[in-house]
């Protein structure tokens, strides 16, 4: 599933940043000044400057082979093998469980950092302590450096080596909102504002379908054969073996989510309704079913965990229903803005906003959930910087890392992504992206697929994936 492209409006909590080419702000060193334009990467100087440049860099700005990320052969090839999202779901259809194997005892997890450690993990407040050669060069990521090898800037989208560019893969023209790998699949589906929907080997990495959809996508899904893809006014339905279609009709407005168990389907839509179909083996197809009425504002993420349906909304709400009775048994407030996306970790949900925040949620002894945890956390006594703002989070998605241990992984609205362990926070390594990263999906060996504004959908592999 994909959140959908909300205008914040005035009300836009973060926004881009105002990036500096300045990496280290003109501090003293050891009594002496560094040098301005070693800085940005660009003293001709070299070892004849009379101003300092660190050590641990070439004369120019430049690091020392060795002191950068290894240069690393990108590979075409996506293994679909196995899977990697451990405990996380979003949904019967996509979710995982990895059984016992790396499995942690959950139901004790301390949320946050130890007091006095920085809780923020680094995100939303600005990080003067970055040595320039750890900073991803803002002009390389625009594709116009005029300084190349000579920058002292990374021309890298991270300085993380347990995060590698896989491929990027080129053919939308506008934002892309949503990515699904069905399971056991070798094709990965995308779409979004160009209104098509393509199909991408994942062998090859070549674009091997241009479907025209005769609208924006925004939200696809899959199901055993089935590919769901949701429109304005409509969902399609795609059976990716006999190529069989169904249009179903009834949303008014943008379908901005979907979710599916057994014979289910849900959709939630722009005019705050979550519609719902139930497959009929009489007439092989999707009958309507029932309308969850209870948002006021569009329902842009959807999860289904046991016997629950969990939808947020523009409205700031997550609301919890009933799939037996079909009626809305809890409403969860405590965002401030839009609940962009929603995960499951075991028993613990999840929620990211535009506010800025995610929020842990957990059911007590009687079944009703209750917030447990806030990232960023703010600890009492903490004094918060003046005019910092935190940058909306606009999706997310769960993943295993080599010893099986949970990591989050979250896109922000300013060009962002951050993996985080759970359930510390802790920051694993940041991504930087020229354009939002509007979707995400996780894949099998460590596999992460992002979707850009700008249209680009790129493949990444986080280290080593845990075995399953």
């Amino acid at each position: 599933m994909a959140g959908m492209e909300v205008d914040d409006g005035p009300t836009k909590v973060g926004g881009k940043r105002n990036f500096s080419r300045s990496g280290m702000g003109g501090g003293r060193w050891v009594g002496q000044q560094v040098c301005r334009f070693w800085q940005e990467g660009r003293c001709a100087k070299g070892d004849d400057c009379q101003w300092l440049h660190p050590d641990g860099a070439g004369p120019t700005g430049r690091p020392h082979a060795g002191n950068g990320i290894a240069s690393k052969r990108p590979s075409n090839v996506i293994d679909v093998r196995s899977d990697n999202r451990g405990n996380f779901t979003d949904g019967p259809s996509v979710g995982f469980s990895s059984g016992s194997g790396g499995r942690r005892n959950i139901q004790a997890a301390k949320w946050g950092r130890p007091r006095g450690s920085n809780t923020r993990g680094g995100r939303g407040v600005a990080d003067t302590g970055r040595r320039p050669r750890d900073k991803v060069c803002r002009y390389w990521l625009e594709g116009n450096c005029s300084r190349g090898e000579n920058c002292n800037f990374l021309h890298s989208h991270t300085a993380n080596p347990e995060i590698t560019l896989i491929k990027q893969l080129d053919g939308h023209g506008k934002t892309v909102r949503a990515i699904e790998l069905p399971a056991a699949s070798s094709h990965l589906y995308s779409g979004g504002g160009d209104e098509t929907l393509r199909v991408w080997d994942c062998n090859t990495g070549e674009c091997t379908n241009v479907i025209p959809m005769g609208g924006d996508v925004g939200a696809l899904l899959s199901a055993a054969t089935w590919l769901f893809v949701g429109l304005p006014n409509e969902v399609k339905i795609w059976d990716m073996q006999t190529h069989a279609q169904q249009s179903l009709t009834g949303p008014q407005g943008m379908v901005h989510s979907l979710a599916v168990i057994t014979d289910m389907l849900f959709a939630g839509i722009q005019d705050g309704k979550v519609l719902a179909w139930k497959f009929s083996t009489v007439t092989n197809s999707f009958e309507p079913a029932a309308s969850l009425v209870g948002h006021t504002g569009a329902v842009v993420s959807l999860m289904i965990h046991g016997n629950m349906l969990f939808s947020g909304s523009v409205d700031t709400n997550i609301k919890i229903w009933d799939l037996g009775t079909g009626q809305c048994v809890q409403t969860l407030q405590g965002h401030t803005h839009v609940v962009m996306r929603l995960l499951m970790w075991d028993k613990f949900l999840l929620s990211c906003s535009l506010d800025g925040t995610v929020r842990v949620w957990a059911p007590n002894p009687e079944g009703f959930f209750e917030h447990r945890f806030t990232h960023p956390e703010e600890n009492e006594g903490e004094v918060k910087p003046r005019n910092v703002e935190l940058a909306g989070a606009l999706t997310m998605c769960g993943t295993m890392d080599s010893s099986g241990k949970p990591v989050l992984i979250c896109s922000y609205n300013d060009n962002t992504v951050h993996f985080y362990d759970l359930p510390t926070f802790s920051d694993r390594g940041t991504v930087e992206t020229r354009d939002e990263v509007r979707a995400m999906q996780v894949g099998p060996g460590g596999l992460v697929f992002s979707g850009e504004g700008n249209g680009g959908v790129k493949v990444w592999r986080f280290a080593e994936a845990a075995v399953s």
